[in-house]
């Protein structure tokens, strides 16, 4: 068993894109719009309206884990702020090879993070964790 994706559901598609394929370097591999009896009965949703856009990581190999956006035309979606204490899935972690060149690229983007990159307790890592456009918390690693 290996993780296939992370969904992630959006209000604005357009800066999400913006922030994960621009800021971050994933690939669009696939954008589609769906409705009808499928997307309905694997939401537990009636009459959706949706577009899912699939992208892949700038080093993506087959077994990488791809990021979802959803965008619902249809229905609702709250964002709200979650932190890491929060309960249930409260972040993903991306690693990546230069931590400081990302930090400085996202900065200049008006990302928000948490702290500078800094080495973790047991010097294995570099670490920092920023929010994308929709609040989404994401951890960046550098393996040190």
């Amino acid at each position: 068993m290996k993780i296939r994706h992370v969904g992630i559901t959006v209000n604005d598609l357009d800066k999400s894109i913006f922030f994960y394929q621009d800021l971050l370097g994933f690939k669009i591999e696939k954008r589609m719009n769906e409705s009808g009896d499928f997307i309905d009965n694997i939401s537990d949703l009636k009459n959706v309206s949706v577009t899912t856009v699939k992208l892949s990581p700038p080093e993506g190999t087959s077994e990488s884990v791809m990021i979802e956006l959803l965008k619902y035309h249809s229905h609702k979606t709250d964002i709200e702020r979650i932190d890491i204490n929060n309960g249930g899935i409260t972040h993903f972690a991306l690693t990546v090879n230069d931590i400081e060149e990302l930090y400085t690229r996202l900065t200049n983007a008006n990302v928000e993070f948490s702290c500078k990159p800094q080495l973790s307790a047991d010097g294995g890592a570099i670490v920092t964790f920023c929010r994308d456009f929709e609040n989404n918390l994401i951890e960046i690693v550098e393996v040190t």
